[in-house]
């Protein structure tokens, strides 16, 4: 438990550039006293004593605004910044170096008992007021968005955004935690995406419009002729599997960033 403590004062250092002195960290951080009175009722509940550990879960929750179920498993170098509002449940489990930010929720999403809380892996940062809901599993060096509601796993080294949150994959950039002004916005990404494909396709309907009196006037002549039937039939055929219109093309949607917003990419 000690060393535990000893490594949750330590990253406040790393994490947090207004962190000047020890003595202000011990007496005016929240996050950290919340730590600090959740590991002894951890100890405590894990030696079944009754009542005393709900105590002092609810006495960290009036000094600090954290409310931290005493049965939670949480890792070593855990910083919970300002905290205010952050509600962790029962059975969930924080991994080593979780960076989690004021009104985060690790919650249940019904009754069930056992296991019905979110596991965190190791690195995870997850933004102001987001929701983590159910017995679910977020894997390692994981960024979860300020306001996002995550109802279902997320892969390691992965980005999440959005109501319901979607996976939007770092493609191997590194990002620093505490840059939170560089997570993606997936529905700004498809919406232009969704835009630029309109506009493709309009250019080739105002082509295609373009080239339908020639063609239709070539097929007057064959009439007037006398061409046959499968003359007419080909050249109709070769109109309308011109490139300019490919119904593979035309339909086809590869835009991974749309792939990803509208399939949710498993999230």
């Amino acid at each position: 438990m000690f060393k535990a403590l000893a490594k949750d004062f330590r990253i406040i250092f790393e994490r947090d550039p207004a962190a000047r002195n020890w003595l202000e960290v011990a007496l005016l951080y929240p996050g950290f006293q919340a730590l600090v009175l959740h590991r002894v009722a951890h100890w405590l509940w894990h030696l079944g004593i009754p009542f005393v550990p709900r105590l002092l879960s609810h006495l960290a929750r009036a000094l600090t605004g954290i409310e931290i179920h005493p049965g939670a498993t949480i890792g070593c170098g855990v910083f919970i910044d300002h905290g205010m509002g952050v509600v962790i449940g029962e059975t969930a489990i924080i991994g080593d170096l979780a960076l989690i930010y004021q009104g985060v929720t690790l919650g249940g999403t019904g009754k069930e008992t056992g296991k019905r809380h979110p596991t965190l892996g190791t690195g995870v940062i997850v933004g102001a007021g987001a929701k983590i809901l159910g017995n679910i599993q977020i894997g390692n060096d994981v960024r979860i968005g300020a306001g996002s509601v995550v109802l279902r796993e997320v892969p390691s080294d992965c980005t999440v955004v959005g109501v319901p949150g979607r996976i939007v994959y770092r493609s191997g950039e590194r990002v620093e935690p505490l840059e939170h002004g560089r997570l993606p916005d997936s529905e700004a990404m498809a919406i232009r995406a969704l835009v630029d494909r309109i506009d493709a396709l309009e250019n080739e309907l105002s082509q295609l419009r373009s080239a339908v009196p020639a063609q239709v006037a070539d097929v007057r002549q064959l009439v007037a002729a006398g061409t046959g039937r499968s003359d007419q039939s080909a050249l109709l055929l070769r109109a309308l599997q011109s490139e300019n219109c490919d119904p593979e093309q035309c339909c086809r949607i590869e835009d991974r960033a749309i792939q990803e917003f509208l399939g949710g990419a498993g999230i």
